[in-house]
């Protein structure tokens, strides 16, 4: 298998199993995923009519916890490449996020819940951009996409399951959302027992000669206007919380916003999945394109739609904004690989999520100013407009030829090695 990245081409790519490592990641998202998604509808409820906390405080933690983890991912990203080893970093993080999560239980004041989110960002800022390299070096560059299709659909169909048990639970005990919390520690204990026993350290490459620095100088032109691309996209690409808010406003009942949620995930799984192999074949340029002119396309219909079209339309919108989900996915990770050499994906990758999170907080701050000082048409049309900037960005970013040289050489005398 070759490390360095190769540019897709129309032949289909041979039909090959997912590797063991691209299973076992899976399956550790779909577990890790339930445990969160078990939490993370409750926690808002949980902190202000439980804890005593309020809305600021939501803010900070939220806020203050994803800064973190994204600062954390650059770092990590970086140092497995020095360190040759990506599994030690994907297992200290996820740990730390299965064991610290059930702990939300016992809390008895806000305080020691922003401790805990803190350190379960912290988990997922260790493993996040290790995983993504780990996934990469362990897969057949013409299989990437559908690798990272699959490892996002088996992320979504843990989004969905989670509800669906937190619902069953509440049942069970309607009143005891801390006896729920602490359930979560039996996805969490899969997930490190999927870690120890199942997943190996990729073929090492060779680490950079010199001290990985967190910068961008290893990179050239077109990865930089890419993280560049990316960020203006997710300027715009606020927290999906404002389409439950609106989905609420047009009509949906507050019994079916849950169902409405794991059809969500449901739908954005098996998209992945299917067009994670269409990366492969097609390449990943044109289903950002494609991906990012339709997200502007749906945000318009939900700034644009009434109560009078009736609730139905939200469904069929929400449909739709998964399957922007599935095109771009899958597409935006294998792009990286692509756009890198071998030694420096872990930084890569620890740029891109980085250039993610810095985003993700603006973002959702202009729209919710924007949707409350405005209306629905002015925010969701602003997140159209800077998705249609981001695509003109796009365009002029470029696939590294050298790389494609290379990789492409490396791969026929791996194939054609006794």
């Amino acid at each position: 298998m070759s490390d360095a990245a190769t540019s897709p081409t129309h032949e289909p790519p041979p039909a090959q199993p997912l590797p063991r490592n691209v299973k076992v990641l899976g399956l550790v998202s779909l577990f890790n995923d339930i445990g969160s998604e078990m939490i993370y509808p409750l926690l808002p409820y949980f902190l202000i009519n439980v804890l005593g906390g309020n809305k600021l405080w939501l803010g900070i933690i939220e806020g203050l916890a994803d800064s973190a983890a994204s600062l954390l991912k650059l770092w990590s990203g970086g140092r497995s490449d020095q360190a040759g080893s990506r599994k030690g970093f994907v297992l200290v993080g996820y740990v730390m996020t299965a064991l610290v999560r059930p702990l939300i239980g016992i809390t008895v004041a806000p305080w020691q819940l922003f401790l805990i989110r803190i350190s379960d960002r912290l988990g997922k800022g260790i493993r996040t951009a290790p995983r993504d390299a780990l996934i990469a070096d362990s897969t057949d560059p013409r299989n990437r996409g559908r690798a990272f299709g699959f490892h996002r659909a088996m992320d979504h169909i843990g989004a969905a399951v989670g509800p669906l048990i937190m619902a069953g639970l509440l049942l069970l005990w309607p009143n005891a959302l801390e006896t729920i919390f602490l359930w979560t520690i039996v996805p969490g204990v899969a997930v490190i027992a999927l870690l120890v026993f199942g997943l190996r350290e990729a073929p090492a490459t060779s680490p950079p000669k010199e001290k990985v620095r967190l910068t961008l100088a290893p990179f050239d032109r077109n990865f930089k206007l890419y993280l560049v691309a990316l960020i203006v996209f997710t300027l715009g690409n606020s927290s999906d919380a404002f389409l439950l808010i609106r989905a609420g406003e047009l009509g949906v009942s507050k019994e079916m916003l849950p169902v409405l949620w794991c059809v969500f995930h449901v739908v954005k799984s098996t998209g992945n999945f299917t067009l994670g192999a269409a990366v492969d074949r097609f390449g990943p340029r044109p289903f950002l394109f494609g991906g990012w002119l339709f997200y502007a396309g749906v945000y318009l219909a939900f700034g644009l739609v009434t109560e009078e079209t009736g609730a139905w339309t939200v469904w069929v919108f929400f449909l739709a904004y998964a399957l922007y989900y599935s095109m771009t996915e899958p597409a935006e990770k294998t792009f990286v690989a692509i756009l890198v050499g071998a030694e420096r994906k872990g930084l890569a990758y620890g740029w891109y999520n980085f250039a993610l999170g810095i985003a993700t907080l603006p973002a959702s701050l202009i729209f919710g100013f924007l949707y409350y000082q405005f209306d629905a048409i002015t925010a969701f049309g602003w997140s159209a407009a800077q998705a249609l900037a981001a695509t003109v960005i796009l365009f002029f970013v470029r696939e590294n030829q050298e790389l494609r040289t290379n990789g492409e050489q490396r791969r026929i005398r791996n194939e054609t090695a006794p």
